[in-house]
């Protein structure tokens, strides 16, 4: 008699901690997702979609003015919800339907550095904005994950600290976005909210790729001293 042994199911590599992943209408939606045979790499790539239609939608509150000008920074606000929520969900429903691999890691992070760069590049050019800070925010967006991955490589865990990680920059965008669309003219600031923004994602950020780094050299250090 043979006896066939199956192989590991894969684990995904460590994920990001996020609260709503724990909570019920996140595992019911997942669940729904699943159930419909929903594809995670699919909606890892809607995701990213959602990102560059939030950055053309900053790149086109330049030329505009008035109430277009306000829903276009409500469009580009609710776009990068959007793209959080794929996310959440890319990852959950992958584990839901037990198809989890690791082209699926590939999904999870390649889509996602093209939504920064999308998101910060179209802020540059947003009304009352700057090109090369958004240019910068989008290099220092991508350089903070770069670390991460290089440290997971070299044999650190993923490491998600802050103080800028990606929660933490789409919150300050979207927070930015909601305001641009709400706030009364004579509120503006006179260098610009979004310089202010895109000025605050890049020294946080620049804090946060350098944390990382730190913290996986004492790590590595302490595993192969």
């Amino acid at each position: 008699m043979i006896v066939v042994m199956s192989s590991p199911s894969y684990e995904p590599l460590e994920r990001r901690p996020l609260r709503s992943r724990d909570t019920r209408w996140a595992h019911a939606f997942a669940g729904f997702l699943a159930a419909r045979g929903a594809s995670p790499n699919g909606i890892s790539i809607f995701g990213m979609i959602a990102a560059i239609g939030a950055g053309a939608a900053y790149f086109a509150t330049g030329p505009a003015s008035g109430w277009s000008e306000r829903g276009l920074w409500l469009l580009g606000g609710a776009l990068c919800q959007v793209r959080l929520l794929c996310n959440l969900f890319d990852g959950m429903v992958a584990i839901a339907r037990g198809v989890a691999s690791p082209k699926g890691e590939l999904y999870n992070e390649v889509p996602d550095r093209v939504s920064d760069a999308a998101i910060f590049i179209g802020l540059g050019y947003a009304s009352f904005s700057d090109p090369i800070l958004g240019d910068a925010a989008a290099l220092v967006a991508v350089f903070t994950a770069y670390v991460r991955a290089m440290a997971k490589a070299a044999g650190s865990p993923n490491d998600y600290c802050g103080p800028m990680a990606k929660p933490q920059r789409m919150a300050l965008v979207t927070a930015l976005s909601v305001w641009l669309a709400l706030r009364p003219d004579a509120w503006s600031l006179p260098w610009g909210e979004t310089r202010v923004v895109l000025t605050i994602v890049i020294v946080l950020g620049l804090v946060t790729a350098l944390r990382r780094l730190l913290r996986a050299a004492r790590r590595l250090e302490a595993k192969n001293p």
